[in-house]
């Protein structure tokens, strides 16, 4: 948490092409996909009739994220989109609690993560729309309800991706300085951690839902 102010970078060079990496960001995101895959495993392995407390979870999961999608966008695309929201939640969801253990930082403390998720959801919901309505009707849209408003709903679809984006990454990282700063202040004692947990868990787990139900509400108002 220290180092909020302090990027690590692996430089790369193809050609003349020189690419910088964020090695922190990058070994977070790889360490919360192990553990997706492992929650999986583990929720997987040995079902039965009667269910662990993993399997139900799991299981928990699915059906609460099946309903929402099914709510949301139709049956006809329940099957097709509910996989991606519930992934994501719980992706978006291990990001922002993995912070609270020792050593290991938020991905979504960077910028680069919230905004890549943001332009997944906005290329995803755009190309449905173009795949339901037709390009023509898709463009049509733009133009309503008078053609020289066209420019302002281009900003406004370009602005829900700054939006969701820039929201998630701020109550992450506003989270992770009042941590430092109440920490330095009280040295260390009975705050800090009731704070790791408020904006690790609690704050964390709001977050990564509402990022989720925005991108579910863009697809939706797409296809419509």
């Amino acid at each position: 948490m220290e180092n909020i102010g302090k990027v690590s970078h692996w430089v790369f060079h193809l050609g003349d092409t020189r690419l910088v990496v964020n090695s922190t960001t990058l070994m977070m995101t790889w360490v919360v996909i192990g553990l997706v895959l492992a929650f999986a495993l583990i929720a997987t392995r040995g079902r039965a009739m009667v269910p662990g407390p993993w399997q139900q979870l799991a299981e928990f999961l699915v059906q609460w994220f099946r309903e929402l999608v099914r709510d949301a966008l139709g049956e006809a695309y329940e099957e097709r989109y509910f996989t991606l929201i519930c992934g994501m939640f719980i992706f978006l969801l291990l990001c922002n609690w993995v912070g609270v253990l020792p050593g290991l930082e938020e991905p979504t403390k960077d910028i680069n993560t919230t905004l890549g998720l943001g332009i997944m959801g906005f290329i995803i919901a755009h190309g449905t729309a173009i795949k339901v309505k037709g390009l023509k009707q898709y463009l049509k849209e733009y133009f309503e309800p008078m053609f020289f408003l066209m420019p302002l709903n281009v900003v406004g679809e370009v602005a829900k991706v700054i939006s969701i984006s820039f929201r998630l990454f701020g109550n992450i990282i506003g989270g992770s300085i009042i941590i430092v700063v109440v920490t330095h202040l009280v040295y260390g004692l009975l705050l800090p951690p009731f704070l790791y947990g408020f904006f690790g868990l609690f704050v964390g787990t709001v977050q990564a839902f509402v990022f989720t139900m925005l991108t579910l509400v863009y697809i939706s108002v797409q296809i419509r």
